[in-house]
């Protein structure tokens, strides 16, 4: 598994410097050869991996009003041991908003290493950014033990100074490939 995650790590094309680094620093971290998964929670090991999803639809994205993390997250979830990424990411989809996931790329898009913060502050996740279809019109059930709620947001509305601390690089990462024609209309990947 080690290997796989390596290889997705290596294949995302890294938007500026600040991501370039957090790719070489995550590739580092997988040579290593240390534990990649968390074992027990909150922090152990105090670096682990984790899945994003972001629902896109249109011209908005689903955010969750996270109670831990006291921030506006995309919703996504720790990898477990032997699990792959995208995988992690396709399972927390069904276990946090009851769906099944349709993924725009094949591949995760985005990284970022960041240390947590909130009521379990203290450790780093290594963090893959999915991207996932979304409908604002569909009604999501949510997992209210983890969210406070959940929210679409137009991409200018988005609560920066309460959410996420890459939401607005990720943001203009995913502008860019849906100007380079890699991703089109509601959601369609350009064959």
């Amino acid at each position: 598994m080690r290997d796989q995650i390596y290889k997705q790590v290596q294949s995302i094309r890294p938007l500026d410097e600040l991501e370039n680094n957090h790719k070489q620093d995550c590739l580092n971290w997988i040579e290593s050869g240390v534990e990649l998964c968390r074992i027990s929670k909150p922090d152990n090991p105090p670096i682990h991996l984790v899945s994003y999803f972001v629902l896109v639809d249109g011209d908005a994205i689903l955010l969750v009003d996270h109670i831990n993390a006291q921030l506006w997250l995309p919703t996504g979830g720790h990898v477990d041991v032997g699990e792959h990424p995208k995988l992690a990411a396709i399972r927390e989809a069904k276990e946090e908003l009851g769906i099944n996931a349709e993924l725009v790329f094949e591949h995760p898009i985005f990284i970022t290493v960041t240390d947590t913060v909130g009521l379990t502050a203290g450790h780093t996740d290594v963090s893959l950014w999915y991207v996932l279809k979304g409908s604002r019109e569909k009604e999501y059930v949510y997992d209210q033990s983890e969210f406070k709620q959940i929210k679409w947001f137009k991409l200018d509305e988005i609560p920066l100074q309460k959410s996420e601390p890459n939401i607005t690089r990720f943001l203009q990462k995913l502008a860019l490939m849906k100007d380079r024609h890699i991703y089109r209309g509601k959601h369609e990947v350009a064959r």
